[in-house]
């Protein structure tokens, strides 16, 4: 079985570690060692799931093979996380739990160091880049388009034909209708409908979802 850790020691990162344990459970695949996190003062502390083994620096000085999921669950500091991680011995796997439903494998093309968690279903010609998160019981409708960096909270609903960016946040059971196209940095409100294009930078809250400032 191959390393590998979890970056980030908070609750997500400890819902992570447990997305681990089962695809073990059903595939023995990895090797959970621990985790990493920004936070210096929880180095060599441990939580429910496994110990603090350092931050950065300490990720791109070590020196054996070691797979990485990176649990934040804001975009943007996902995205931080990713670039700042410049040591060679370190992978990104795709983690995919256990019973998610592909329609068409063969039609999904998928880039590296995504979360897929529990409850998730994905229909053909579904194309998603690298470093997603999909928090769980997400359909994904055929020929949808998703970039990179996106945090899609539990239970929202994606309909055929969306076409997403990089660093967009879609809220709890938010639901994005056919053909959508959501930009850059967007934020969708919980149980909010987005039934037309988002421009860039903007928060969308509500049913019609209309955008709004805070």
């Amino acid at each position: 079985m191959k390393d590998i850790a979890v970056y980030g020691a908070g609750g997500f990162g400890c819902e992570v570690a447990c997305l681990i344990h089962s695809i073990n459970k059903n595939e023995p695949t990895w090797n959970f060692i621990g985790f990493f996190d920004d936070d210096s003062s929880l180095k060599g502390t441990k939580n429910a799931y496994g110990v603090v083994l350092g931050g950065k620096d300490d990720l791109n000085a070590y020196q054996k093979p070691l797979a990485i999921v990176i649990a934040i669950g804001n975009p943007q500091d996902l995205k931080k996380v990713a670039e700042n991680i410049q040591n060679e011995n370190i992978e990104f796997p795709n983690l995919i739990a256990p019973g998610t439903i592909i329609l068409d494998e063969d039609s999904m093309t998928i880039g590296k160091g995504n979360i897929i968690s529990f409850g998730c279903y994905l229909s053909h010609h579904i194309v998603i880049g690298d470093f997603n998160i999909l928090n769980g019981f997400i359909p994904f409708g055929h020929d949808t388009v998703m970039g990179n960096y996106n945090v899609i909270m539990p239970s929202v609903n994606i309909s055929g034909g969306v076409h997403i960016g990089d660093c967009n946040f879609l809220g709890v059971q938010s639901v994005v209708l056919q053909s959508v196209k959501i930009g850059n940095h967007v934020r969708l409100g919980a149980n909010s409908v987005m039934m037309h294009h988002a421009k860039d930078g903007a928060l969308y809250i509500g049913n019609p979802a209309k955008k709004t400032t805070f």
